[in-house]
């Protein structure tokens, strides 16, 4: 073989080994999964959710028409209550005016969800996340299975559909969460009635049988607890797993909430291992999915199979308390989760001691914005969402796609880990990390003023460092890298008031 046609040939079948290896290499990433605990573990976060940090949702139903707590659904027929006593007062009694009639006073007139998405996304949102269905059993899509919708009734509009539309526009990554798990027990509320005074007896519309498709039916065995259903029959799980799979296959989204673990067993494994082999061909090979559930096992009531590893762990009102080995997310809420006449807000400062604590911890912070009824934003929201915005637009560098540090942070305060637990104010004197590559950032909670000392820069046990600037601030700060600190001049005037963060690179490689 002359010369050329050897090197020619030598080209061809390097050019073939390399395309099969390449093939060898993609198929060795592309994972098919199935309901074995042993397959779900091979689940890995994708990288555009740990690079994202920050989410919206929005916790919004026909709750928000009598707009007096979270669920009226249930508490409306638990005689006694306070949503019994307003329901009573202001609709008359539930076996006259029951949910499915609240239902019905729920327009959203005044819903646009490509202006919500716009004011989301300007506040710091990377991904949007709609709610797809409370435990009240009433889906906001045009679902095949199941006719109490959004579409049919109520609002008349394809709610999750308008949502992922204008998140699509926008260019953010879509999400839903699911409630409906417990909603076959939790509402046999709506079966029962007055055991005193002049209603005494007379059953709740739920009872009657022409409701059955709104309320459940009533069961043998009486399963009326509010978690998840002890005795639920097989027609309920097969029915479950049909309404979830026709959301995700209409709606496709890259963030799949279920409000606790993994439901009935192997059946719901096998609906997980489904949305993860429905994702990965949605992305043309790519596995884009985060499947979030929680760990209620510490708790004296069953909420499902939860298994780390299998999908990722969701802390609700909460947090960890140092860094996890793997991404996490809190879903928390600027007020009650759901509209209220009497909302009260949390401050801008606590949403940012949250933000910066969570993702100093390998995690995301999903955060509710509750619309009022119409589907509109009250102005303290909105208020709220705009600072938000103008701090992530001077310091979003050390939150966006930065990954732990060796520490997540020093400091006198101390956070406590765990579901619904409330974070008190981070001080000056408490500093939260991230890093990306050799940088890391360093945010100081509070106003600091004049010298801030950093133990973990110091000079014994971290590489001499070149450079400390703050973000939002022109030039080099000055700064002096001692025995047992860095001391870190900060300047006059802060271009942030409750937070600011210092980027520090040092002059060798970490």
């Amino acid at each position: 073989m002359k010369p050329f046609k050897k090197l020619l040939f030598s080209a061809f079948a390097a050019a073939i080994l390399f395309m099969f290896c390449c093939t060898i290499s993609s198929a060795q990433q592309t994972v098919v999964f199935n309901s074995s605990w042993a397959s779900l573990e091979q689940y890995q976060c994708p990288e555009w959710f740990r690079d994202a940090k920050f989410g919206i949702w929005t916790c919004w139903n026909a709750y928000a028409v009598p707009a007096v707590g979270d669920w009226y659904a249930r508490y409306m027929y638990e005689e006694g209550s306070s949503q019994y006593k307003y329901h009573l007062e202001h609709y008359g009694h539930p076996s006259k005016f029951g949910y499915k009639d609240i239902v019905e006073l729920w327009k959203g007139e005044k819903f646009n969800p490509d202006s919500l998405v716009a004011i989301f996304k300007k506040a710091g949102a990377k991904y949007i996340v709609s709610m797809a269905m409370h435990h009240d059993n009433f889906d906001l899509w045009n679902s095949k299975f199941h006719k109490w919708n959004s579409v049919n009734y109520g609002p008349h509009k394809n709610i999750v559909g308008l949502w992922e539309q204008a998140v699509h526009k926008s260019g953010l990554r879509w999400g839903v969460t699911s409630h409906l798990e417990r909603s076959w027990n939790w509402t046999q509320n709506s079966h029962g009635a007055d055991t005193a005074g002049p209603y005494k007896g007379v059953p709740y519309d739920g009872a009657d049988t022409a409701n059955s498709f709104i309320y459940h039916k009533t069961y043998g065995i009486q399963d009326n607890n509010e978690n998840y259903p002890i005795h639920p029959p097989k027609q309920w799980a097969d029915e479950y797993c049909s309404r979830i799979k026709d959301l995700l296959d209409q709606h496709k989204p890259d963030l799949f909430y279920m409000d606790g673990a993994i439901p009935f067993g192997n059946q719901g494994r096998e609906l997980v291992a489904w949305y993860y082999n429905q994702n990965t061909r949605w992305h043309n090979g790519s596995m884009e999915a985060v499947m979030a559930i929680k760990n209620y096992c510490f708790l004296d009531f069953f909420s499902g199979d939860f298994r780390y590893g299998a999908a990722l762990e969701d802390i609700e009102r909460g947090r960890m308390e140092g860094i996890n080995r793997v991404p996490w997310q809190t879903d928390n809420s600027i007020g009650d989760w759901f509209w209220t006449k009497d909302q009260k807000y949390i401050s801008l400062k606590i949403f940012i001691d949250q933000l910066i604590d969570i993702v100093s911890k390998n995690g995301n912070l999903l955060m509710n914005i509750p619309l009022r009824a119409d589907g509109s934003i009250d102005q303290e929201s909105l208020a709220l969402l705009k600072g938000m915005g103008q701090w992530f637009r001077v310091n979003g560098e050390g939150i966006y796609g930065t990954r732990p540090f060796v520490v997540f942070g020093e400091g006198p305060t101390i956070v406590k880990g765990g579901h619904w637990v409330e974070m008190n104010e981070l001080t000056d004197k408490d500093i939260r990390f991230t890093c990306k590559g050799d940088t890391v950032f360093a945010f100081i909670c509070g106003e600091p003023k004049g010298e801030v000392k950093i133990r973990q820069f110091n000079k014994v046990n971290y590489h001499t460092i070149q450079s400390i600037t703050m973000l939002g601030v022109k030039g080099p700060l000055k700064f002096s890298q001692e025995k047992e600190y860095t001391t870190i001049q900060m300047p006059d005037v802060l271009p942030s008031k409750n937070a600011v963060c210092l980027k520090i690179v040092p002059k060798t490689n970490l």
